[in-house]
């Protein structure tokens, strides 16, 4: 990774670690609410590709029952850009997991990726004085979590998106 205060001003406030683990921890939370199992690893890089762009975030459905196969035939173009954002944002999903991880929001295992919900008060306050945007990106991360644990096994879920772990 390019140090810190070599990165552009817009990386280092998009992209941030601290930010993209509160999307990962959203996610991750989102996953766990639907059934009791963490969010697969693999699966943790696709959501700064889906919740960091407006167009894509905007466009996911608004009801958890929607099959991921349907909404890819109605977004014919997202999965292209999915597996390139998805390859493009894999060094910063990484720090995030590690940001995440060494500051207690996340926790990595062989299962997956476990939000730490004794920080579920911190983020909620973090996020109060933040703007709408960033506010709908972790909305969006959540709901993210909960439809992808519904969308089939990660291997699934992978090969519908065209992403290669």
């Amino acid at each position: 990774m390019i140090p810190w205060r070599a990165r552009s001003i817009e990386e280092r406030n998009l992209l941030n670690p601290g930010f993209c683990s509160v999307l990962l921890w959203h996610s991750a939370l989102g996953y766990t609410s639907e059934r009791k199992v963490a969010l697969p690893i693999e699966l943790s890089f696709l959501v700064l590709p889906f919740v960091l762009h407006r167009e894509t975030r905007e466009s996911l459905p608004r009801n958890i029952k929607s099959s991921l196969p349907t909404w890819l035939a109605e977004q014919p173009i997202v999965r292209t850009r999915i597996s390139e954002r998805a390859s493009a944002l894999r060094p910063f999903t990484r720090e995030a997991l590690v940001f995440g991880g060494s500051h207690g929001l996340l926790s990595l295992s062989a299962e997956g990726v476990h939000a730490n919900a004794e920080m579920k008060k911190r983020v909620t306050a973090g996020l109060k004085p933040t703007s709408d945007e960033v506010r709908a990106c972790a909305k969006h991360a959540e709901f993210l979590g909960r439809w992808l644990e519904k969308a089939g096994d990660s291997e699934t879920v992978m090969a519908l998106l065209g992403v290669r772990p």
